[in-house]
């Protein structure tokens, strides 16, 4: 065979030894996509085509494969004095794809003889130097290779025919294993053999590592607001792909694409989105490690819907063609937008929880601090701290009245709205005042450096939070350490240029001023958030109640908290205060508070931000709700008062129990002698058995032969401690837990002053009537109603 550089002189030839013919021959040569490694054959003759010639190394190549016998529509006839090169093709590559992803490559073939409908095989090298494997065939079911036969059986691997001479190998979902050099060949029909019958393309397999992390946009903000949407997109980059990130909104089924950023750093906004994009209402900030935001400004009710982030790898193939590899959809979340006219200022509900939307939306930095309270009965108060002209308006007060339905006598009943009624709307102006008052002086340096404060910044100057230096000659610096909203305001400097006269005495000589500086920004208002849970709940007398209030700061620096424990019987009643903790960590009683029952009550700083109240041995009179008041206080300066910034309360966690009814299940006593005699010396004990609660026991005697006069003898707490009372008599008792719920009274070496009445029968078990009460610290005290028994000698 010829190279292509030889069948270019052959050309020249042929067409010089052809002049004198009647009919021109039109030559058409045919370039491949693998000039490398395919030969072109060119033919030309405006007759007959004369058989191909046969070259000494032809053994050297493999055959081709033989042609087909089909009935079908025949190829195109060559134009008269044309010559033919079959040509095929395959997609420019290398292709570059994600492993997952689908893959297909296109195949055809040019210039053909024979059927005008060509068959196509399909085959893999996973290497250079590796053996083609066989993949897919048009016409050979049984052509692929076992490694390759499950997965056409199942669809996975695929041809589609496109045309009588395209076709497209499919893999719905590429492997890593599946990457190497992708052979497509056609078997010949042509009458001569000329041109090439296959093309080769290599792909390259590369792993999923494309990331989509949108941060969460705030779920209402108030009209005429700037709405943020942050989004990351990154991937590892191993081969040379690229990414572009896309912001889109969905109300209802449809959704709207805003805007495309990439792959080539170029930027496609939406249609409905043009107009603001051009009118910067809209505006891409993009930012480092793959992180991209959108900024739309002055929010309308028209943007609300469900923001979503899209991010697309692409691969930058020959011919221009950017294909897209893998893309990744993230829901960033639905955003509503309230109307600044006829919105909700702050409301209160029924169990008393405040609820301010002042806070809600970029532009709410300009509004006053709203707070609502309850002034009297019947009567609340709105308060509007820090106004500015935007706090201007009809004000108007909306009540809503509920009534309890279904409620049964163990609660549970549900609200329902009654009755609704908004009083007249009053209207609130805004004026600003401004005073013809002159400029006050911050400070000034004199020609020797001496620093000469305002009367206004004497204090901040001295204590260091305003600063005024002299940096170079020429150069005087401000810098405020604290800044503060009286600060707000324009700035100028005046310098004057100094000279000393005959007599030696200092003589102004200029004096310019700068052009105003104004310094502003928005203010963050500090907000606290404070929620209180269980940690140990009391179900029953004389168990631990503990509770923990977690502390969520919002615009704060550095701050101290000062902490109220307070309660109430119901809602609606009387608050009392329990315990106090203040920003310096000290610890005191509220006048609630039994002074008996303080060493039961434990209020701790369990972290920077959260704090734990703990009540021992609850009682009947611990029952209702508490909750945390928690106030955030700063300081100016080291050593100097806590100023309060702003408070909270959490929410109210109650203690509810029901009165424990205390039984005695039996009472069984058991004598060493025969009922109701006994000697000196001998033994007897008393048992007794108890439920499953937590009790204190005591035993009495009732002297026989001494009146009625009934004392206490012995006793044991729920604590376990034995108490043995002073007797007079020469004979010893013991007291004894058998188990959880026994208890048994034992009588050493008895005398006769041990003779009297005793809570037994002559059987050893009967049946007892008990009542039960709680005391004053909260034991139960147990007292069994026995029909006497004497005990003799």
């Amino acid at each position: 065979m010829m190279v292509m550089k030889m069948a270019v002189v052959s050309i020249g030839l042929l067409l010089l030894l052809l002049g004198s013919t009647s009919e021109e021959p039109v030559l058409q040569p045919q370039v491949t996509s693998e000039c490398r490694e395919t030969d072109v054959i060119l033919t030309c003759n405006p007759k007959q085509a004369p058989k191909p010639p046969v070259e000494d190394d032809a053994e050297e190549h493999p055959p081709l494969p033989q042609p087909r016998r089909k009935v079908q529509k025949t190829a195109p006839k060559a134009p008269r004095g044309g010559c033919w090169a079959r040509v095929v093709t395959v997609s420019p590559g290398p292709l570059i794809r994600v492993e997952g992803q689908p893959v297909s490559i296109r195949c055809d073939v040019k210039d053909y003889g024979g059927p005008r409908e060509q068959d196509f095989e399909w085959m893999m090298s996973r290497d250079t130097s590796g053996p083609r494997i066989k993949i897919i065939s048009t016409f050979d079911a049984a052509y692929s290779h076992p490694s390759f036969s499950k997965r056409v059986a199942s669809g996975d691997i695929s041809v589609v025919r496109l045309d009588d001479n395209e076709v497209e190998l499919k893999i719905a979902e590429v492997k890593a294993l599946d990457a190497g050099l992708y052979w497509c060949q056609t078997p010949s029909t042509d009458s001569v053999i000329s041109g090439n019958y296959e093309a080769r393309v290599q792909l390259i397999v590369i792993p999923n590592t494309l990331k989509v992390s949108p941060q969460t946009p705030p779920p209402v903000i108030l009209e005429g607001s700037d709405l943020t949407l942050s989004c990351n997109v990154t991937r590892e980059l191993t081969q040379p792909t690229y990414l572009s990130v896309t912001w889109s909104v969905k109300r209802g089924a449809t959704s709207e694409e805003i805007l495309v950023f990439g792959p080539q750093g170029d930027v496609t906004v939406g249609p409905k989105f043009a107009r603001r994009f051009a009118d910067g209402g809209i505006r891409l900030v993009p930012g480092r490690n793959g992180l991209f935001e959108l900024v739309i400004s002055r929010v309308t009710s028209s943007d609300e819907g469900i923001y979503e982030c899209n991010g697309t790898e692409w691969t930058h193939e020959s011919g221009g063609r950017w294909i897209k590899i893998v893309e990744s959809f993230k829901e960033m979340g639905t955003v509503a937008v309230t109307p600044t006219d006829g919105r909700d200022i702050i409301t209160m509900e029924r169990s008393g929880v405040v609820i301010s939307n002042t806070s809600l939306g970029g532009g709410q930095g300009k509004r006053g601090d709203a707070n609502l309270e309850k002034a009297g009965s019947g009567e609340y108060r709105l308060l509007v701290r820090g106004v500015s002209g935007e706090d201007g308006g009809s004000y108007a007060c909306r009540v809503r009245a509920f009534i309890e339905k279904g409620k049964s006598a163990g609660g549970g009943g549900r609200w329902h709205m009654a009755t609704e009624k908004t009083s007249s709307p009053l209207l609130v102006k805004v004026e600003q005042t401004r005073t013809g008052s002159e400029s006050q002086t911050i400070g000034s340096l004199d020609g020797q450096g001496n620093l000469l404060p305002g009367s206004l910044y004497s204090d901040r100057l001295k204590s260091g939070v305003i600063s005024l230096t002299r940096t170079q000659p020429n150069t005087f610096k401000l810098q405020f350490l604290h800044t503060q909203e009286v600060d707000m305001g324009l700035y100028t400097c005046s310098v004057s240029v100094w000279s000393v006269n005959n007599q030696g005495n200092l003589v102004k000589v200029s004096e310019q001023q700068s052009s105003p500086l104004t310094v502003r920004w928005a203010p963050k208002r500090p907000s606290l958030k404070v929620m209180a849970k269980h940690i140990r709940e009391a179900s029953v007398g004389g168990a631990t109640f503990e509770m923990s209030c977690v502390v969520s700061p919002e615009n704060l620096g550095d701050v101290g908290y000062s902490v109220l424990i307070q309660s109430q019987e119901s809602p609606g009643s009387n608050v009392r205060t329990i315990m106090t903790l203040s920003p310096d960590s000290v610890l005191q009683h509220g006048g609630a508070t039994d002074p008996n029952r303080r060493d039961n009550l434990v209020l701790t700083k369990s972290s920077a931000a959260e704090f734990r109240f703990r009540l021992s041995g609850v009682q009947l009179s611990d029952r209702g709700y508490y909750w945390c008041d928690i106030t955030a206080w700063t300081k100016q300066q080291p050593g100097q008062a806590w100023t309060k910034v702003t408070s909270a309360e959490s929410n109210k966690i109650r203690i509810d129990f029901q009165e424990n009814v205390f039984s005695v299940n039996r009472v069984r006593a058991r004598i060493s002698h025969p009922p109701h005699l006994f000697d000196d010396m001998s033994f007897y004990e008393i048992s007794c058995l108890l439920d499953d609660l937590a009790y204190e026991v005591r035993w009495f005697f009732t002297r026989l032969r001494g009146g009625e006069t009934t004392t206490q003898v012995a006793s044991i707490d729920r604590f376990g401690v034995v108490k043995k009372e002073v007797r007079n008599s020469s004979s010893d008792m013991s007291v004894e837990r058998k188990d959880a719920n026994a208890y048994v009274l034992s009588v050493h070496g008895t005398q006769d002053s041990d003779s009297g009445r005793v809570p037994l029968r002559h059987h050893p078990l009967v049946p007892v009537g008990i009542n039960g009460r709680l005391d004053g610290r909260g034991g139960a005290v147990l007292v069994a109603d026995l029909p006497h028994s004497p005990l003799r000698r």
